[in-house]
């Protein structure tokens, strides 16, 4: 696909002076996906100025595509808001990338816009402005007000992505890693404030940015949840008190539930006969087997893994179908919020952001949303010394009956295909904790014995 930058006189010049600066910079940052790899150089995809540098601050948007070693294609594309300032006061400290020594900006500081209110406070009035700024495109939906004025402050938790409240009425969610097409954590919502489902916050305004044949999400505008918990911290905080967490389980299996019957009406479905199913098993299968080339721990239960996925691939050879739908993608407690008045919202419908966009979006069970929360539970009774697995099987247990509440049906009425789908997700754990977080790879390796048993 041809991508245009759009036109800024200083562009090479600015990216240039840049170059260093971002070189070193981009790989300690949470959301950077290429970590443990050298950046070797950068490609623009558009460059736009939103506030010009001739003031007390300036503000660039950048779209680039980041280079690596042993990097297929053309290497990952990243968002990001450049604030120019001649020096940074100590509250911004955290978010400087470099001082400039050369270049159209030679002499200023160079920071992480979004940290700094005033900048954030710009993308708001574009969005409620309806704004255009070269390639730049803010929408919102008319029927919900923006009000002026709303002060921005940054939410600091380890993300993929970065988040943005402003003045407790909305939250921005600006994605980090972008790529041109359809992207779900808009679609999905859009299609779900369509159908009424009250589980997920309807997005009030988004941007994009136009470059070529398809656009680039970039942001999404959501009302904000006054006063929720976040279902990770909740259920820590239960665990740590020694408190029964079945009951919250259960309800958030009965919003799951609601989701995917939501989606069901609002998107197509498909129905997976013998020839998807096998697909779907090899799949598994391919990513188990480079997921023990990539950790040899794995390699011990690699046999009892397989087993799994050929138990699936002989019910499909019997005849066995399924329907599949969109789904979450990526469900976990940490996608869940549970509102004061006790209700839960889910969050987040990206998908598993190391996966392309196009596989994202394919209709897919929707016990494999059911299997990550599962796992999510899991996690959550391994967090804590001594760990807690019957805390994890009682939830586990709550969050199916409440699912099956809703939809009819029980998850655990189809155990091999809970199993695959659980077994998939915590192979992508193992390798995801091994190159991230190896302090925690005891936590899905335990799960990997009793899937393999």
């Amino acid at each position: 696909m041809a991508e245009t930058v759009t036109p800024f006189g200083t562009a090479p010049s600015l990216l240039d002076s840049l170059d260093p600066l971002l070189r070193a910079w981009l790989p300690r940052q949470r959301w950077f996906a290429g970590k443990g790899r050298p950046v070797t150089g950068f490609t623009p995809v558009a460059v736009t100025e939103l506030l010009p540098p001739d003031g007390r601050f300036g503000l660039y948007h950048l779209l680039l595509r980041v280079h690596q070693p042993i990097t297929p294609g053309p290497g990952d594309c990243y968002q990001l808001l450049i604030g120019v300032r001649e020096a940074l006061p100590p509250r911004l400290a955290p978010a400087l990338i470099g001082h400039l020594e050369e270049g159209p900006l030679a002499g200023r500081t160079v920071y992480d816009a979004l940290y700094d209110p005033r900048p954030a406070e710009v993308l708001l009035e574009a969005l409620r402005t309806r704004a255009r700024i070269g390639g730049l495109r803010f929408e919102r939906d008319r029927r919900q007000e923006i009000r002026e004025g709303l002060v921005a402050r940054l939410m600091t938790a380890e993300q993929s992505n970065s988040s943005v409240v402003y003045g407790d009425t909305f939250i921005l969610k600006l994605l980090r890693r972008v790529m041109p097409g359809v992207n779900p954590d808009l679609e999905i919502p859009l299609a779900l404030a369509r159908e009424g489902c009250p589980r997920v916050p309807a997005p009030t305004a988004w941007a994009h940015a136009e470059t070529g044949r398809e656009p680039y999400v970039l942001a999404v505008l959501q009302p904000f949840v006054r006063g929720a918990a976040d279902g990770w911290e909740l259920a820590l905080r239960e665990l740590a008190k020694g408190e029964d967490f079945a009951a919250e389980a259960r309800e958030l299996g009965r919003a799951t539930a609601e989701v995917h019957t939501a989606l069901a009406r609002a998107l197509p479905t498909v129905t997976l006969g013998h020839a998807q199913l096998e697909a779907l098993a090899g799949g598994m299968t391919e990513r188990l087997a480079a997921a023990v080339q990539a950790v040899p721990a794995l390699r011990p239960y690699e046999s009892g893994l397989r087993q799994a996925y050929r138990d699936l691939d002989r019910l499909a050879a019997q005849g066995h179908t399924w329907t599949a739908q969109r789904i979450h993608g990526d469900l976990h407690l940490g996608q869940c919020l549970r509102s004061a008045s006790g209700d839960w919202s889910l969050i987040d419908f990206e998908g598993e952001p190391a996966r392309p966009l196009a596989e994202r979006r394919l209709p897919q069970p929707p016990v494999r949303d059911i299997a990550g929360m599962l796992r999510s539970f899991d996690y959550a009774a391994h967090s804590v010394s001594p760990a807690a697995p019957d805390w994890a099987r009682g939830c586990r247990a709550a969050y199916c009956a409440g699912y099956a509440q809703v939809a009819g049906r029980d998850p655990r009425a189809d155990p091999v295909l809970l199993r695959a789908c659980e077994t998939d997700k915590a192979v992508y754990e193992v390798v995801y904790e091994a190159r991230h977080r190896p302090d925690w790879l005891p936590v899905p390796l335990s799960a990997i014995r009793r899937l393999a048993a």
